[in-house]
């Protein structure tokens, strides 16, 4: 049901913007709403039957009004919004009045949407003159607004009175108080009002994506009309603009001509009313098809036609691009009767101020403080890190949920309950599945040490490690290209020398997650479709594709293709986009975004070369080098030419593998004292187990196949069965391992 304001109420509206225009006000305030009360003889009288006096009354307001904030006089034409405080009166009396399921907003409404005020000068001004008598003024205002009528309306009861065209609409020259404001968008409207005021074809038709504020320009549209704004051509004057529900027409429609039916009388209650009304259809695309039974029906696009082809009434209708392509653009003749008027998304600096002009209304309703770093992070982080979704929608999110967070969880001990760029970044943190500490821009501590807490890790390859660690460092710097992978690497080098461990040491460290795809699954041609999803009509197609799916899903991440050589040729082609523009296209047409995404590849292609290297008279190349050169043979040039870097690792020598083997022995401490066992080898069980563990050829991995297969069988027995049930301690020697 559908709720209007009655006609003293849009009288006082009215009133209040003349006072704010005279005193050069830029907001209306619940100030500016009692002061054009006092122009209404009910409102008049229940004070005076009160005991307060008018003149007092009238002098606090205009002193009021005098200290307010006012619109430099060299400032032309400005549009006079509406204050946050009054938004709030008008809303506690839009809820009022749907939870009594009644139809009109009246004055006593507003005006005690006004009292129950908790900061505001005209509530505090109202309950200090009226005193205890503020319930037998409400009381008094509710009596004598009894017989104030809709505009419309010819004195009749309001519910007999009321259209049936009416229910199946909603008036946004009555609801746009209650909504955000338009800020920017100056060119998009003018040019929305412009085609408006055209002869024919004179319905504009906004294509946007989802959350770039299609809507929210109607709402301004609408603003400027009932504040009559100075750029509003005398055509437009008095026009209403009436949203039209899909849904509500649909609803209850179960034989053929019902539908059919409404639409031409919600069209014709238009019409009748003012040939100078609007219809404003959001989701326009639901049209097409909307009322249809059948391919060949006539659909809902089919009835309006001739309405749009009238001179008494004009169309606002709003879509996304996807949808426009879908649906709309297969009814041309629907095509040909709308002017297409793009919406973009926001830079981020329109954005930026969006948000400090939405800042107050938040704070508000949330009870909270946003400090200008907090929203300027907001702006930038959700830009690069929330993807498939569009400003200023996703950045209004993150500061409304930071807010509601703030709201439940206080800062003790702090009158002012502030929302900082800490708290923004940990709520984007759990959005986007990313270490908080990895977005905040400030603080390079963390990255500055990086290069040494990976090497402490991983052992023998400090080149290697720093190849990856400038990737990163100069991603974080904003010295690489935006539209590209943070880094395309390319790790080369014979089996255990630690090319995974690199990648997975990484991930961890930045606090972000590791996707690794094992390559040796897509040998075959037609499995690596499943990387993207299988084309329409073959088996699998709904469940989209793999690689594409796991991006959507963590778009910061590590993605760790597993001995790529292994891969069909297809896959190279598939990466060539990937590594070029940071983007993947499923089979669906959705697009997976990598440009958060460190793409590391690993290769032991020309392994069987590497033993060759140290042959002949250049007997100082490495096997990693040995295998570089069987490297550019294997992948096409085009591929190699797009990396930002081969990274070569060493071989395996005894020095790296000590280490390794130091390393492994402290994971095994580890695991046994959470079993209270102290475990200690003599010097020939250690030179024992790096004898038996350490070979060039198989890397580390042998290691831990000689831990697992001598050491680890005899602690297993002692724990189980030996001393050490119990715990304790336990030295063990070469000729133990020997046995």
């Amino acid at each position: 049901m559908d709720i209007y304001y009655t006609q003293k109420v849009n009288q006082a509206f009215q009133d209040m913007h003349e006072a704010a225009e005279k005193y050069r006000h830029e907001f209306t305030t619940p100030e500016h709403f009692i002061y054009a009360l006092l122009r209404q003889y009910e409102f008049n009288k229940s004070l005076i039957d009160c005991g307060v006096d008018l003149n007092i009354v009238n002098k606090s307001l205009q002193d009021y009004f005098e200290k307010m904030e006012r619109v430099p006089e060299d400032v032309g034409n400005y549009v006079i919004g509406t204050s946050e405080q009054l938004r709030a009166a008008l809303l506690s009396a839009y809820q009022t009045v749907q939870n009594s399921s009644a139809q009109y907003i009246y004055v006593p409404h507003i005006v005690r949407g006004i009292l129950n005020l908790k900061e505001s000068y005209a509530a505090y001004l109202l309950r200090n003159l009226l005193g205890d008598w503020e319930s037998e003024f409400l009381s008094m205002l509710v009596g004598r607004y009894e017989a104030d009528h809709d505009q419309v309306s010819d004195g009749s009861d309001a519910e007999e009175d009321q259209e049936p065209w009416r229910k199946m609409v909603t008036c946004l020259n009555d609801t746009y108080m209650l909504h955000n404001p338009l800020i920017g968008r100056k060119d998009e409207l003018l040019r929305t009002i412009q085609v408006l005021c055209r002869k024919e074809k004179n319905n504009p038709l906004h294509i946007g994506e989802p959350g770039v504020g299609k809507t929210a320009i109607v709402y301004g549209l609408a603003a400027w009309i009932d504040t009559n704004h100075p750029q509003v051509p005398k055509r437009l004057k008095g026009s209403k603009i009436y949203q039209l529900d899909l849904g509500t027409l649909l609803a209850g429609t179960q034989f053929r001509g019902d539908f059919e039916k409404r639409i031409k009388e919600v069209m014709d209650g238009i019409i009748s009313e003012s040939d100078n009304n609007i219809v404003y259809i959001d989701e326009i695309h639901n049209l097409v098809g909307a009322g249809g039974n059948s391919e060949g029906t006539m659909d809902a696009s089919n009835m309006l036609k001739p309405y749009l082809e009238s001179a008494k009434i004009r169309f606002i209708g709003s879509t996304t691009y996807e949808e426009y392509n879908r649906h709309f653009s297969k009814s041309r003749g629907l095509v040909r009767r709308f002017q297409q008027i793009d919406i973009a998304e926001p830079s981020t600096e329109e954005t930026l101020e969006i948000l400090k002009q939405l800042k107050k209304s938040y704070e508000q309703f949330h009870g909270v403080f946003y400090a200008d770093k907090a929203l300027e992070f907001a702006v930038t982080a959700s830009a690069k890190y929330i993807n498939e979704r569009f400003l200023p929608d996703k950045a209004i999110d993150l500061i409304d949920e930071a807010g509601a967070y703030r709201e439940m969880n206080h800062l003790y001990g702090q009158k002012r309950q502030t929302v900082d760029k800490a708290l923004v970044a940990d709520i984007l943190a759990k959005t986007c599945k990313v270490d908080a500490l990895a977005m905040k821009e400030d603080d390079n501590a963390a990255l500055e040490t990086l290069y040494e807490r990976i090497s402490s890790k991983i052992y023998g390859q400090d080149q290697a490690v720093r190849q990856v660690v400038e990737a990163v460092q100069l991603s974080k710097a904003g010295l690489l290209d935006d539209d590209k992978p943070l880094a395309s690497l390319l790790f080369v080098g014979p089996t255990g020398v630690g090319k995974t461990e690199v990648a997975r040491v990484l991930a961890k460290e930045l606090g972000i997650s590791l996707v690794r795809f094992d390559m040796s699954e897509y040998t075959e041609k037609h499995t690596v479709a499943k990387l993207i999803g299988s084309p329409a009509g073959y088996v699998g197609y709904e469940d989209g594709g793999l690689l594409t799916d796991a991006i959507r899903k963590t778009p910061n991440c590590v993605l760790l293709l597993d001995e790529i050589e292994k891969a069909h040729q297809d896959i190279y082609n598939i990466l060539l986009q990937v590594m070029d523009y940071a983007k993947l296209t499923d089979n669906k047409g959705r697009k997976a975004d990598f440009r958060n995404v460190i793409v590391i590849m690993t290769s032991n292609a020309g392994a069987q070369y590497a033993a060759q290297a140290s042959i002949g008279f250049s007997g100082n190349v490495s096997r990693g080098e040995a295998m570089l050169k069987q490297v550019k043979k294997t992948f096409k040039p085009e591929f190699i030419n797009r990396l930002s870097g081969t990274v070569v690792f060493n071989d395996m020598d005894r020095q790296m593998a000590t280490l390794i083997l130091h390393k492994k022995l402290g994971e095994l401490q580890e695991k046994l004292t959470a079993k209270q066992v102290e475990m200690t080898l003599s010097d020939e069980a250690f030179d024992y187990l790096l004898k038996e563990g350490f070979t060039q050829e198989y890397g580390a991995r042998e290691m831990d196949r000689v831990i697992t297969g001598k050491l680890k069988p005899l602690l297993m027995r002692e724990i189980l069965f030996g001393s050490l049930r119990k715990g304790g301690k336990i030295i063990i020697t070469q000729k133990e391992l020997g046995k």
